[in-house]
């Protein structure tokens, strides 16, 4: 049975704040300035997700869900010759707060849903496919190499405040990744 609409919808607006606050203030941000941000009680925070940890994974699964869905329709149809760099560029300046959020899941001993994972999978391993038939990719690149060197590409962006920095090393690693002539 599905839930009912305003369930839903408070489910939803509890994720959404919740997304923006630990964005803003670390995954140490309380439930009651997430509840506070959703215009909910914090009873109504809780009834949804019983713990921090609980609303903690359902964000971070929620942006992998994301994830899946915009790398599914990367680079199909009339894809621009530039849509694989413009994705791993966006990947790597926005996924900080995603490695926050697993890091801190990780500490947690939190587990992602193994069925979110193998979604993310399969959509950027599809990506993966379809860059390396346009020739935007070289063609020994695996999809763990793909997934490291966007981690890594996160990381270096998490560890500097400098746009050029972070773009000249986002770049370094496109060009690693491009078929040599």
């Amino acid at each position: 049975m599905s839930p009912r609409a305003d369930a839903a919808r408070n489910r939803s607006a509890v994720l959404r704040a919740a997304d923006e606050v630990f964005v803003e203030h670390g995954v140490t941000a309380s439930t009651e300035e997430i509840a506070r941000r959703a215009g909910l009680g914090i009873g109504t925070v809780f009834r949804h997700f019983p713990t921090k940890e609980a609303l903690l994974k359902a964000v971070y699964e929620q942006r992998l869900e994301h994830l899946a869905a915009r790398a599914s329709t990367i680079g199909t149809g009339d894809a621009p010759p530039t849509w694989f760099r413009e994705f791993f560029t966006d990947i790597a300046t926005t996924s900080a707060e995603k490695l926050i959020l697993a890091d801190a899941l990780g500490d947690l001993q939190v587990t992602t849903d193994p069925e979110v994972t193998a979604r993310l999978r399969t959509a950027v391993g599809a990506l993966l496919q379809r860059a390396q038939a346009a020739g935007a990719v070289r063609a020994d690149v695996s999809f763990d190499d793909l997934i490291a060197l966007l981690i890594a590409a996160g990381r270096a962006a998490q560890a500097t405040a400098d746009a050029r920095t972070r773009a000249r090393l986002i770049d370094v690693i496109l060009d690693g990744l491009t078929p040599r002539a």
